[in-house]
């Protein structure tokens, strides 16, 4: 937990370093005028970009868990290859394909990325609960119906809490793969982090690029070794 700490002190610290280091970016890239990003706070765009990829988590979250409830009930199983291949082929498409494809209908900004963040990240979701509901014992559930509960309290006290488990990994897969994926947003004008990224990719500003992918970078890391200290801990109680 202490190790976590310091790694979210240094980030926050590094944050609010980054447009004082101005020497150190002049020193790595001296033939650049401006190596340093200053044009918006990082802090404002990492409250963007969390905004905008926790959201797109819940929503996948929600989305992938109903499908994988579905798919483990009665006449939803024959729909089970089907909700798969849907999910991963959704996967499948790269989110800058999804935002270049929903531009012409949402406009530009936070709605383009969050479609696609919402696709990318539901699979691991849908799948994880289709595992973790899959592996409730058979005799748990004669157990529970034989107390005379029915079919909305066997899954709500019975089965979801004894899958959660499996369900929780899904769940930091796509929170994870949502904050990683969230910079491809600044393309169609959402800010992020990646807004950086994008900014120094147009004006050949390289450095702006660099800052850019190491703060996103370290916020997936931080928000993975948070999630798995949570689940581990979780686990343990």
């Amino acid at each position: 937990m202490s190790a976590l700490l310091a790694q979210v002190a240094g980030f926050l610290v590094a944050l609010w370093a980054a447009p004082h280091l101005g020497a150190l970016w002049h020193m790595l890239f001296p033939a650049l005028a401006r190596p340093t990003w200053d044009s918006q706070s990082w802090f404002v765009l990492l409250g963007e970009h969390l905004l905008l990829s926790l959201g797109a988590a819940l929503i996948a979250a929600v989305l992938g868990l109903s499908a994988g409830i579905l798919a483990t009930r009665g006449a939803g199983r024959a729909l089970r290859p089907l909700l798969d291949a849907v999910f991963a082929f959704a996967q499948a498409i790269p989110p800058v394909a999804v935002i270049a494809l929903a531009l012409p209908l949402l406009g530009f900004g936070a709605a383009p990325t969050l479609l696609a963040l919402v696709l990318y990240a539901a699979l691991p979701v849908m799948r994880s609960a289709v595992a973790g509901l899959d592996a409730v014992p058979p005799a748990v559930l004669d157990a529970a119906r034989g107390t005379g509960m029915g079919r909305a309290g066997i899954l709500a006290r019975v089965e979801l809490p004894l899958a959660l488990p499996v369900i929780q990994a899904g769940l930091r897969v796509a929170v994870v793969l949502s904050i990683a994926t969230t910079a491809v947003g600044a393309v169609a004008g959402a800010s992020c982090l990646g807004t950086p990224i994008v900014v120094g990719l147009a004006n050949g500003n390289t450095a702006w690029v660099l800052q850019g992918a190491i703060f996103t970078a370290w916020l997936a890391l931080i928000a993975d070794r948070a999630l798995r200290l949570g689940l581990r801990r979780g686990a343990t109680a």
